[in-house]
């Protein structure tokens, strides 16, 4: 409700239809920053291969933008597989 740190955060959670693996940090900002102002983005990757494990967090300027891209971006299609977009703060 606009009081945590993390209201302008994004997760987007690994399953079935997580990150393709083949999505980097410049590709996912590219594709949320159409719907507001991305100030961080990252894709989170396995330590020793350096392969994305799927998921990652996309972090906004502002709760408004934020949840504009949650809206706009869940569901559509990234890379070639269909990604979902959470609030991190969901806890």
């Amino acid at each position: 409700n606009g009081s945590g740190c993390f209201d302008a955060l994004l997760f987007l959670p690994p399953s079935f239809s997580g990150l393709s693996h083949d999505t980097n940090e410049v590709a996912l900002k590219d594709a949320f920053s159409q719907h507001g102002d991305v100030i961080q983005v990252k894709v989170i990757c396995h330590p020793v291969t350096g392969q994305s494990k799927g998921y990652g967090f996309v972090k906004f300027s502002s709760e408004k933008d934020a949840a504009a891209a949650l809206e706009k971006m869940s569901d559509e299609v990234l890379d070639g597989k269909n990604i979902r977009v959470h609030f991190a703060n969901s806890g």
